[in-house]
């Protein structure tokens, strides 16, 4: 694995308990530039042809969740995470490079091995900052990761097995942000963004998407199947 030691990170004030995964709008080292000039890091970077970078040792707490939430944490997730960006000149709105999977999966495994990582705790940046990040993107390979025991995935059959239409009781479930009506618009994009990509708008030009991450209506809320996905996916991470 190539080091490319990043000197923007501190000293963590509790235990890993997560696994955030990003994607960034480069090809390769030039993330790692684009991190260091914003006085922002991860622990790795895969680049788009597969090569793993280190850029701050797992012991340390590097700074790249922000101003984040995720099932009842609502400060400080870098202190309680290894981060990943994982480049894609889409932002993740086309597929990630074979390669690139290839590679992510084992680094996960690793990550959720050593440090006994849930299922659940295994998140995209759009699902902690709804409101502010759109990545890992639309095309970010869940299910095939969920297969690989890296984070979960849902039966459409289980729908059935919750009694509940309050979405934002469900969104809660999950681990969401649904503390104000805004997040929980946010946070039911960010859940297609993951598990109903029918429902995202691609944006050509990625500079404008990281400025405009929600859409201009919410109608994809109304439908039947965003229910009922919600559902499935709210029992699995009960169970």
């Amino acid at each position: 694995m190539k080091e490319y030691l990043l000197q923007h990170f501190d000293e963590r004030k509790t235990n890993i308990s997560m696994l955030v995964l990003h994607a960034t709008a480069h090809k390769g080292i030039e993330a790692a530039h684009c991190l260091d000039n914003l006085k922002l890091s991860a622990h790795y970077l895969l680049s788009v042809d597969g090569e793993l970078i280190k850029l701050v040792d797992e012991k340390y707490r590097a700074w790249h969740a922000g101003v984040s939430y995720w099932r009842g944490i609502d400060h400080d997730l870098n202190s309680c995470s290894v981060g990943i960006e994982i480049c894609s000149p889409s932002l993740g709105q086309e597929s990630f490079t074979r390669i690139q999977v290839q590679k992510l999966i084992p680094l996960c495994q690793k990550i959720i091995r050593t440090y006994d990582i849930s299922a659940q705790n295994v998140v995209g940046h759009s699902d902690i900052a709804p409101l502010r990040k759109p990545d890992p993107g639309m095309a970010f390979p869940w299910e095939v990761l969920a297969k690989e025991g890296i984070g979960l995935w849902y039966q459409t059959e289980d729908a059935k097995k919750i009694q509940c239409d309050d979405i934002a009781e469900l969104l809660r479930i999950i681990g969401y942000d649904t503390r104000t009506p805004d997040a929980v618009s946010a946070s039911a994009y960010a859940f297609c963004r993951r598990y109903l990509p029918q429902y995202v708008k691609k944006d050509a030009d990625v500079y404008h998407l990281v400025d405009n991450i929600l859409p201009d209506n919410f109608d994809f809320m109304k439908e039947n199947n965003f229910l009922n996905v919600l559902r499935a996916v709210a029992y699995a991470y009960q169970k």
